[in-house]
Formats: C-alpha cells, structure tokens, sequence
C-alpha cells in the first residue's frame, strides 16, 4: 500500500514538473516573440526619425541615427538601404557649408586664392567651391570658408566591381565601377598623379579627341602613377559592374565627375582582388 502511494506521488510529481516545463517553454517563446516585435518596433521607429530628420535637413543627426542603425542592427535585412541612405547623407554634407569633425571654418587671409588653401589643406578647390556654393573662384579676405581636412582614399574592389571613397576609415560613398577583362586590371596601392577634363585618347595609332564618340574616356580622367592606368567617364554606361576595360576603372560621367570634385592629386588608390 506505502509502496503504490509512493508511486502515484513520483507520477503526480512528474506529470507537475513536465506542466511547469512546458508552461516555461510557452512563456520562452513568448517572450522572445515579444522581444522581436520590441526590435522590429525600435528599427521602424528609428528609421522613421532619421528620415524626418533627413526630410528637415538636420543631416548630421540623421547620419548619428543611420550609423546607429548599422552597428546595432548588421543583421537586418535593412542594411543595405541604411547603409545607401547614409552615403547620401555624407555627400549631402560633403557638398554642403555645414561644419563637421572633418572640415574647419578658414578664415581667408590677403593674398590667398582658392588653389593655394586647396594645396595648404590637400583638398581641392572645385570642392571647396562646390561645398561654400561659390559661383566664380573670387574671394575677400576676412570672410570664412568650409574647407575639408581630412584625407580621402579609394579602394577598389575588382571581386565586385565597386569603388569606395573613404576618409580616414569612413566610408563616404560607394560607386559601381567597370574593372579589365580576364581580371587585367593591377592590383596594389596607387596613387593619383593627374587629373584631366574631358579627355583626349591616346590610343595605339590614333589620337581621339574628347569630343568623338570613339572617345571611351568619358569626360573625366584622374590618372595613376603606374602609365596608362587610372579611373575615367565612359560613353558606355551598360558596361558598368561588369569586367569590361582594358584595364581601367570605368565610371558613369556623373559619378566620375563628382570624384573627380573630391579627391587631390596623391590621393592613394588600392586595388584588390
């Protein structure tokens, strides 16, 4: 009789501890599904305030919230778009008079001109035009300008067929770019050497000028210090993303033209694999 009442309570205690565990297990899964929908809530919720901010152009603090974003989230399938959204953003400031921990407010001095605070800084002066909305390169000492300081570099990815403009280790922007056929494009660190508008093509036994529509080049050229290599416009933008060259970077005219904007003669250059 002890014996069959001992039983009947190990069964009753069983039987209790499997309810309590599966009770646990419901209240696991709920609790991770609520904790989902708290994420989902919060990625939306943020992504809804960048935008506001970006809409108001307060740029700055959309960009805080877009890299929040990035380095909280580098799983979410949003990423991609995050990360396009804060390139716009680096541009927009890039471009625009607003002050940021990479440029200073240069008060102009007698006797400067914009290719000499260019080459103080290693910028350029197209950028710093194009960044204080000047219309002409006439400027009055005492007033201040935007002036960027700190290096641009590019890397080219010939795996994917992209070309990344960083400053120091940010990344400013990502362009689709047209790499060599057969993988004949070089790989290793360059550097920039000279810049041309629209420019002339020198190719073997013929000189096509820049405004024939043999003219591969494109309107911009930034050439590198290995000969005959460098990064230019195209007149064939279906080309791009694709290994289509003889061994040069490939670039749409408008992306190339921007580049050509932003970075110096010495702007370092490595491709890679």
């Amino acid at each position: 009789m002890l014996r069959r009442l001992f039983f009947l309570g190990l069964i009753i205690l069983v039987v209790s501890l499997g309810g309590l565990g599966i009770l646990s297990l419901k209240r696991y899964v709920n609790q991770s599904k609520e904790k989902k929908e708290e994420i989902a809530l919060s990625l939306d919720e943020l992504y809804n305030q960048a935008q506001g901010l970006q809409a108001k152009g307060k740029l700055l603090e959309a960009k805080q919230i877009y890299q929040r974003l990035i380095n909280e989230y580098p799983n979410s399938n949003q990423i991609i778009n995050w990360q396009k959204r804060l390139e716009e953003i680096n541009i927009k400031l890039l471009f625009s008079p607003i002050i940021t921990d990479k440029s200073i407010a240069y008060e102009i001095k007698a006797g400067d001109n914009l290719s000499k605070i260019a080459a103080e800084f290693k910028t350029t002066a197209e950028l710093i035009m194009k960044s204080n909305n000047l219309s002409s390169d006439k400027i009055i000492p005492g007033r201040r300008l935007k002036v960027w300081t700190r290096p641009f570099s590019i890397v080219i990815d010939k795996s994917q067929n992209i070309l990344i403009l960083k400053s120091d280790e940010e990344i400013i922007k990502t362009y689709i770019v047209s790499t060599g056929v057969n993988n004949s494009t070089p790989t290793g660190t360059f550097k920039i050497i000279n810049k041309l508008i629209n420019p002339t093509w020198f190719k073997t036994g013929a000189v096509v000028p820049p405004d024939s529509p043999e003219n591969i080049l494109g309107s911009r050229w930034l050439g590198f210090n290995i000969r005959g290599y460098g990064i230019h416009g195209t007149s064939d933008p279906q080309s791009l993303g694709k290994q289509a060259t003889q061994g040069c970077i490939r670039m749409s005219n408008a992306d190339v033209e921007e580049l050509y904007t932003i970075v110096s003669i010495g702007t370092e250059v490595t491709i890679i694999d």
